[in-house]
């Protein structure tokens, strides 16, 4: 059996080639006919410059229907598909390269760090290859895509992520979230961002739905589309701005069916607004980059606000103390999971294994919760101090690595603080050296030209020292605390 990702994707939609697949704000459709051909042109691409099965292809593009078929074009020749983050900079993209050694990228042509790859390509490429491809034959186990996620110390990185990953956990949601004949996806998601890429795209895909297509989340058209659709997903940032529109009311949300939040934790007061505004209870779920979804609040049954649910069908998850010993309800701990869903590990880093999972095959995912007596899990925190912006994992060490780098600057801590449009914004307390001058403008023009946006501080404060425990280390639960209030 061919355990592709792509070839269970086709067997449902491969039955209705001529239904609608992807809509344009123009008008343009594309059907699942076009979906299978010009997938296949991608693929044929590839294989002809000499691409093998396991070789990495990078993308670092906009969000645009070609980028889809680039997609999964990719899984067909099965190739590993590796997004890169449009707000990456040159830097950046440099040690994603060097790490991965993709054999192909496809980007801007002013796109700068992809020295050394050996076909550097643009979208229209693949215009002039054969619309026909034999899917290649794959395991579960074989990589489907890497993709780097940010720790909270060193550099990032790369979760390798399978077919049988993606397989089992999009077949999981389309399970657990309900889809159903006549479901219409409405899609404003980045696509190098897993939310978008594989959960959102993939429970689509899987059931033959139409999607709506939008290269951005705009909250006007948005608005205009929600009439048209019946499944709409989203990180809290996105709830936030529609709820800024006069335009969002109950009788607008009639047709749909289903608002779901993940990326970052939704504030309960969004959660009531919303319910308050259209009827509909957001369902939040919980997932990350090295694991896909886990855990989901219930289509059937109450959504709790603060709560990220129960764990999906054939996933297990835990609250367990430092020495990996489970701990009951109510108990506060390291969250855990062990399923098909969880990744094979990170990339060129087989020594970490015995530091990612427990001897009994559970992950470790740095995240801190418990559940209640329901068996709700609620995140209160993380084991380190990882911020999420925007729905985008930041890692204060990278920022506070280039601060350190400015004349003057002794030390630095970054660390998160709420926002109410990004979940956590990133701020940055500095000590200078004596008699060094340095503004809260200079600093933040500085990273803003090394790293992508969502890393950028949004506040920096210079202090005469940095709070410390008795070990000397910087305690950073203080300074967040202490500046949580604006």
């Amino acid at each position: 059996m061919n355990e592709n990702l792509y070839a269970l994707l086709a067997s449902r939609f491969g039955a209705t080639p001529d239904s609608v697949a992807l809509e344009l704000p123009d008008g343009t459709r594309y059907r699942y006919s076009d979906v299978e051909a010009e997938s296949a042109r991608f693929a044929n691409l590839l294989v002809d410059l000499g691409l093998k099965a396991g070789d990495r292809v990078c993308a670092q593009l906009e969000k645009s229907v070609e980028s889809v078929f680039l997609y999964l074009g990719c899984l067909r020749a099965g190739l590993v598909y590796l997004p890169l983050n449009t707000a990456y900079q040159e830097s950046e993209i440099r040690y994603f390269v060097g790490d991965a050694e993709p054999a192909a990228a496809f980007c801007a042509p002013e796109a700068r760090g992809f020295d050394g790859v050996r076909h550097r390509l643009a979208l229209s490429a693949a215009a002039g290859s054969s619309p026909v491809f034999r899917t290649v034959q794959r395991s579960a186990d074989d990589l489907a895509s890497l993709v780097y996620t940010s720790g909270t110390t060193g550099r990032a990185k790369g979760a390798m992520v399978t077919h049988g990953n993606l397989s089992s956990n999009a077949l999981a949601l389309h399970e657990s979230w309900k889809f159903r004949p006549g479901d219409v996806l409405l899609h404003a998601l980045p696509l190098f961002h897993v939310h978008g890429l594989f959960v959102a795209l993939h429970t689509a895909l899987l059931n033959a739905s139409p999607i709506l297509f939008l290269p951005r989340f705009d909250a006007g058209a948005v608005i205009e589309r929600l009439p048209r659709a019946t499944v709409f997903m989203g990180v809290p940032t996105y709830y936030v701005r529609l709820l800024a529109e006069d335009a969002l009311t109950e009788e607008l949300c009639k047709p749909m069916r289903l608002f779901v939040s993940g990326s970052a934790p939704l504030l309960a007061e969004t959660f009531a607004e919303f319910r308050r505004r259209t009827g509909h209870a957001i369902l939040e779920r919980y997932g990350m980059t090295e694991t896909g979804m886990n855990t989901s609040n219930p289509y059937d049954g109450e959504r709790r606000a603060g709560t990220v649910g129960h764990a999906l069908p054939g996933i297990s998850v835990r609250v367990a103390s430092a020495d990996d010993r489970p701990l009951g309800n109510g108990e506060i701990g390291g969250i855990q999971v062990k399923g098909p869903n969880v990744m094979a590990g990170y990339w060129r880093l087989p020594d970490r294994r015995a530091e990612d999972f427990t001897a009994d095959g559970f992950f470790r995912t740095g995240d801190v919760g418990r559940f209640d007596a329901d068996g709700y899990l609620s995140i209160v925190g993380r084991e380190k101090d990882l911020v999420i912006s925007g729905g985008y994992n930041v890692y204060p060490k990278e920022i506070e690595l280039l601060i350190d780098e400015l004349p003057g600057v002794a030390e630095s801590a970054a660390f998160g603080v709420p926002h109410p449009d990004f979940g956590e914004a990133v701020t940055v307390a500095i000590v200078l050296r004596p008699g060094a001058k340095l503004t809260e403008d200079e600093v933040i023009a500085y990273v803003k030209a090394r790293l992508a946006n969502f890393k950028v501080p949004k506040r920096v404060v210079f202090l005469p020292d940095l709070p410390r425990n008795a070990m000397g280390k910087v305690v950073k639960a203080t300074l967040r605390k202490t500046y949580s209030g604006g």
